[in-house]
């Protein structure tokens, strides 16, 4: 070989060197960058508020971990404000209640000549670490009637006005609010509004909680802003036998975020349907869920996709999405004692635009559950 070709053919080789060079430095920096996965992991949120002509629907946004700074802007403000209006009536029936503010409107509505009533449950009505918020109420010249001492009286709703009411899972507590997943909703309808007025009066004024509390005064079934609306209360309208039957009628898809679910009844249904081919999600709050008494294990067994919640305080939902357009909810937990024992109440909406708001929520605790924040 020449020195002329031996030059050639290692000029040759250079040039190929680099270019192998170059497009494998151009390659590397074409690769899209994969981000580590940092400790801090931020979920979706659902919007705090959903207003719509006929009610607003609330949520809270716990966070990991909770700081006193952060206490601020939460549904108790809504609330508060929401008493701030009463004219002539707030009827209110709480489980727990320590929110200053909620204390202070109540107050100040007293003051200006509105009608305040409440009735809680007794043992915490009776519980000096529980009860400070009821006899400031109390003090302030506020009638306040406990009941319920073989359960619990467990409702969580405001009537003002006797136009429009405030419900859902959350109890007027610091905990409630910032810690723990809860809805709440506030609905402008007089004619709901007798209904809860109806049994409120029964407690208040009768005396009548838990099993003794007859039945009648209300409208089960009412049409509200065109969206079909079942109200029930336990444990008087048997409560456990209407969301088994809507459970039964889901024809696609089953979603539920859960407090606690020991209900055989409602897990049955919720099985048979799963078995029937509908699409099943549900988180359960990892507090006693993997009891006995849980319907966690037997979903999980049978293959659900079903997971204990992620928030490290508590997932305090009562929540079933069915098929996408019908929402359960309340302060009603899917246990024996809500069916037979306790005072409860419950909404059945059929409602896409109210079910697709649960849905983000839903989506937002499901996901925490398969990836919870690092204690």
């Amino acid at each position: 070989m020449s020195h002329l070709a031996k030059t050639i053919l290692i000029g040759a080789g250079i040039f190929l060197a680099v270019c192998i060079c170059v497009a494998l430095v151009l390659g590397f920096l074409l690769i899209p960058v994969v981000q580590a996965p940092t400790e801090a992991t931020v979920f979706p949120q659902a919007p705090a508020v959903q207003t719509v002509a006929w009610y607003d629907l609330h949520f809270t946004t716990p966070k990991y971990p909770d700081k006193e700074a952060d206490h601020r802007g939460g549904i108790d403000e809504d609330l508060t404000a929401l008493i701030n209006t009463a004219r002539t009536s707030v009827d209110m029936a709480i489980y727990q209640l320590d929110l200053p503010n909620v204390t202070q409107a109540l107050v100040a509505a007293s003051k200006r000549g509105v009608s305040v009533r409440v009735a809680t449950d007794i043992d915490i009505l009776n519980d000096p670490k529980e009860n400070p918020s009821f006899r400031q109420l109390q003090q302030a010249g506020i009638p306040v009637v406990g009941g319920n001492p073989n359960a619990i009286m467990h409702d969580k709703f405001v009537v003002v006005d006797r136009a429009a009411v405030w419900t859902g899972s959350w109890n007027f507590t610091v905990n409630d609010t910032f810690r723990y997943n809860n809805n709440a909703i506030l609905i402008r309808s007089p004619e709901l509004a007798q209904n809860y007025t109806a049994t409120f009066q029964k407690m208040f004024g009768d005396k009548a909680f838990g099993r003794s509390r007859k039945p009648g005064g209300t409208t089960p079934r009412l049409t509200i802003g065109g969206a079909s609306v079942e109200n029930y209360f336990a444990p008087e309208d048997g409560v456990t036998d209407r969301i088994v039957a809507r459970i039964k009628a889901a024809t696609a898809t089953i979603d539920f975020l859960s407090y606690s679910f020991t209900d055989d009844a409602i897990g049955h249904a919720v099985l048979d349907r799963a078995q029937a081919g509908i699409k099943v999600r549900g988180v359960f709050e990892n507090t006693g869920s993997e009891t006995r008494f849980s319907e966690f294990g037997k979903m999980k067994q049978a293959g659900l996709d079903v997971w204990q919640d992620g928030n490290p305080y508590l997932m305090h939902h009562k929540v079933f999405v069915l098929d996408g357009k019908t929402v359960i909810f309340g302060s009603f937990n899917f246990s024996e004692n809500a069916q037979q024992e306790n005072d409860e109440n419950l909404l059945i909406v059929d409602d896409p635009t109210l079910a697709q708001a649960f849905t983000t929520e839903f989506g937002r605790v499901y996901e925490q559950a398969k990836n919870p924040p690092k204690k």
